[in-house]
């Protein structure tokens, strides 16, 4: 059984498929809209049920969106998952030196503006 990186991997892939009804890529566009839309209908600060439609809306509507999928194309997406999961992963050594580097840099110049005003 695939992770839910992979599975995100698949559903992505298969959004992208010719084969896929448009029907169901406009479904999982209003869907990753939905998630990152700053107009929430149930505020997330109401305690208890403020956190609940992200907790049964999104799920649910992902999975209307993979059952609007053909099959065969799902399964194309599940068996090009598996095999990058099971492929050798890309390491940029460039990218984490940068990413690294910047860190540092950015505490330093926290350090500093701290001990320049004390």
């Amino acid at each position: 059984m695939l992770d839910r990186g992979h599975r995100t991997s698949e559903n992505f892939d298969s959004t992208h498929d010719p084969r896929t009804p448009w029907y169901a890529k406009a479904f999982a566009a209003l869907i990753v809209g939905y998630v990152f839309s700053p107009i929430d209908p149930i505020p997330d600060f109401i305690p208890g049920v403020g956190l609940l439609d992200e907790m049964v809306v999104v799920p649910i509507g992902i999975l209307l969106a993979a059952k609007m999928i053909p099959q065969d194309v799902f399964e194309e997406c599940r068996e090009k998952a598996r095999e990058v999961a099971e492929g050798e992963k890309p390491v940029s050594r460039v990218a984490a030196v940068v990413i690294v580097a910047v860190w540092v840099l950015c505490v330093a110049l926290a350090v500093f503006l701290a001990l320049r005003d004390f």
